[in-house]
């Protein structure tokens, strides 16, 4: 029996926001910037709220500041390199996006894996690479809801281990079920390990995202 039609327009309207959404996370993820960070991790890795912003104005995400570093890496070599590492868990091509609200020095590119899930990059101008990488997955009901779950967190896995390749992929599956329980429910979460910075931000049923961006190292004191 098909389904009413009242039903497939709102799963049609649930697509277009998961689109929406992924495009605003390579816009910034800035626009959910600002709530508190669950409680402390372990001194191992530090996690830290995003700055607090003057009344009146959004708080800006790190890797839209000006002089914020890029990986050395664009986002076509990148994924060469990952759909090579991950023939089961492809990422296809980067569509470039243009909007009025695009920063000068920055071009968006997003490309759709699957119906819930989606990938997003910012890219510095002129050179093309990387500032930050995202994955946002949009979750669903129903009894594809588990299967959708566990595809989101694998994906996010081998985000993390193109990153981080001498762990195993048990133990950045473990990270990233950690991150994302630190996070559970925070608008902006960001914990770094050494030069990378993990970012989680939870908008419940509008869409989760989990971002990897690099941190710039303050050079030690003589």
């Amino acid at each position: 029996m098909a389904a009413p039609s009242s039903a497939l327009n709102r799963r049609a309207a649930r697509r277009r926001s998961a689109w929406l959404l992924a495009m605003l996370c390579a816009t910034g993820i800035d626009v959910v910037h600002g709530e508190a960070t669950p409680a402390a991790p372990p001194p191992a890795a530090k996690g830290i709220a995003g700055p607090p912003a003057p009344a009146g104005t959004a708080p800006t995400a790190p890797y839209l500041l000006a002089g914020a570093p890029t990986f050395d890496t664009t986002v076509t070599q990148f994924r060469e390199r990952y759909n090579s590492h991950n023939p089961t868990l492809p990422i296809g091509e980067f569509r470039a996006l243009e909007g009025p609200s695009e920063p000068a020095n920055l071009t968006r590119a997003a490309s759709k894996i699957n119906e819930t899930l989606y990938a997003s990059t910012a890219l510095e101008k002129g050179s093309g690479k990387i500032k930050t990488l995202q994955l946002t997955y949009l979750p669903v009901e129903g009894g594809t809801e588990k299967a959708a779950r566990a595809t989101a967190i694998a994906y996010m896995a081998a985000l993390l281990r193109e990153f981080e390749p001498t762990i195993s992929a048990e133990q950045s599956t473990a990270r990233v079920l950690d991150l994302l329980n630190r996070g559970q429910g925070s608008r902006f979460f960001q914990q770094q390990w050494g030069a990378l910075r993990y970012v989680v931000a939870d908008n419940g049923d509008k869409g989760l995202t989990f971002a990897v961006e690099p941190v710039k190292l303050a050079l030690a004191e003589p």
